[in-house]
């Protein structure tokens, strides 16, 4: 059987953001359903505001296109986000709008998004622990050819949810985030399965 390669990212760069610690506790509990996880930051693709003269005058930023490579090498993604506005960050939303104008890259038709599937994850030192901002990111994945699982797993009063080994301290959302993952193995298996055949 094929082991499901995961990227996994966070929508925040900002030193102990719940986001990122929110990944982190994704990275362990994508080990252990045994998947195989490449974690990265987006600290080390920065790009500009999305700019279509920009792109028009100098293509596609190469971080744009590095980002992509490992998108389109990967099975499937884990994305763990904070919530501004009630939306998605901007960051976040860069990103994504900028890896989704891929279209070609040495050459060959090249589309990133194309047949992936996601996971969503979401924290917040607030009650509503970020949950609506994954309804936009939901949207905006899903136009750009991703197919989103279902579960997801939402970190409320992110600032106590977390124990001393980064993990949750809650059953709930050990196993909130359980469900999380192996309905993205699963579906990423499937996914896998269905290229190599």
């Amino acid at each position: 059987m094929p082991v499901p390669k995961i990227l996994v990212f966070a929508g925040s760069i900002r030193s102990g953001a719940f986001s990122i610690r929110t990944a982190d506790a994704a990275v362990g509990e994508l080990a252990r359903q045994g998947a195989d996880v490449t974690r990265v930051s987006l600290v080390d693709y920065p790009l500009p505001i999305m700019d279509e003269d920009l792109e028009r005058e100098k293509g596609i930023p190469e971080n744009a296109l590095r980002l992509g490579r490992l998108i389109a090498a990967s099975d499937g993604l884990l994305i763990a986000s904070p919530e501004y506005n009630s939306s998605i960050p901007p960051l976040l939303k860069n990103t994504v709008d900028w890896v989704s104008r891929i279209r070609r890259d040495n050459g060959r038709a090249f589309r990133p998004f194309a047949g992936k599937v996601a996971a969503l994850c979401s924290s917040s030192d607030g009650a509503f622990a970020g949950v609506r901002g994954l309804y936009h990111l939901r949207s905006v994945l899903m136009a750009c050819g991703v197919e989103v699982v279902t579960p997801q797993c939402s970190v409320g009063r992110a600032s106590e949810a977390f124990d001393e080994d980064g993990g949750f301290r809650e059953e709930r959302l050990r196993q909130a985030m359980e469900n999380v993952v192996r309905a993205l193995v699963e579906r990423a298996h499937m996914f896998s399965t269905a290229v190599e055949r």
